[in-house]
């Protein structure tokens, strides 16, 4: 009995924790291959960026439980995750489906914030470079993510497509930093082009839950607009994907890097077909999911080729 109140106790913490959601750890993978073949298997750069990954396994199992708190606090989960939806799975939030309880919960978001903050000052303490630039997002990052819908509640004051797309820049900009110390126009394209994969699964989450988020007043660019103006925002958001692909030759990627990003643009029209004229939304953003993962490994080759 008691190993089987643990094995359940330990998957709800997995759910709360979104252990399964690997998509923003993924950009230390896009790290390791911007970086010259000679630093990809030093030992400096290798601790620090694996403790960098682990910490930042931490800090989002954090910003992700004080969401799931906020969420049920407010109300605007129970809706999203009504019994009666057979596309939101109750069992993926914890206090929704009762696995857990808030104080649970709490204990939980405050105990990996703790141990996430360590892990990246350890990241920084031991990194072969540590440009002020980076300590300073790295801090931001840190900061933000616990605000992200507790304390300043950054997602219930319309940050919240903003910060979706933020966290994956800076997700590749910071262990990047503390591995090479450099910068470059190259590596800043990967890094918005990692961190419009999220947001362009968000923002079709974000156009299911329109009537929760709208009944406790979280103003997601789907709440605040009509499903028009909705549109109209995903497809600039696409937009402006494509637009990126196709200037970063111009940012010191190779000629032919649109053509490696080619399963991406074709990707992403379908994904707005899906969502946008068959209005099947929950299978539009799995189908971003799949983008996202096919554009890091898009970007993992090119890297490779152009960075040998």
């Amino acid at each position: 009995m008691t190993a089987t109140l643990a094995a359940t106790r330990g998957k709800a913490y997995f759910r709360l924790a979104k252990l399964d959601i690997v998509d923003y750890y993924l950009g230390v993978v896009v790290v390791w291959t911007l970086l010259a073949p000679a630093a990809r298997f030093d030992g400096g750069v290798l601790a620090s960026v694996g403790v960098f990954l682990l910490g930042e396994v931490f800090v989002i199992a954090a910003m992700v439980a004080l969401d799931d708190l906020t969420g049920y606090r407010d109300g605007s989960d129970i809706t999203n995750y009504s019994p009666d939806d057979p596309k939101r799975k109750r069992y993926r939030k914890p206090l929704v489906a009762g696995t857990l309880d808030e104080g649970q919960v709490l204990r939980f978001a405050w105990a990996t914030a703790v141990v996430g903050a360590a892990l990246w000052l350890t990241a920084i303490a031991i990194a072969p470079h540590r440009p002020l630039w980076t300590v300073v997002l790295i801090a931001v990052t840190y900061f933000f993510s616990l605000q992200y819908s507790w304390g300043v509640k950054l997602s219930y004051h319309g940050f919240q497509e903003f910060f979706i797309a933020a966290l994956g820049w800076a997700l590749v900009l910071a262990p990047y930093g503390l591995a090479s110390g450099e910068f470059t126009g190259f590596v800043l394209a990967q890094a918005l082009l990692f961190g419009l994969g999220p947001l362009l699964f968000g923002v079709y989450s974000n156009t299911n839950d329109v009537d929760g988020d709208r009944r406790v007043g979280r103003p997601t660019v789907a709440a605040l607009t009509s499903p028009r103006g909705n549109l109209y925002f995903v497809v600039a958001v696409s937009a402006a994907e494509f637009a990126l692909i196709f200037a970063v030759p111009a940012l010191g990627g190779p000629w032919w890097f649109p053509l490696a990003l080619l399963p991406t643009l074709v990707s992403r029209v379908r994904q707005l077909w899906l969502g946008f004229v068959r209005g099947d939304i929950m299978r539009a953003r799995k189908l971003g999911i799949h983008i996202h993962r096919i554009t890091v490994l898009s970007l993992v080759v090119v890297n490779l080729v152009v960075i040998a």
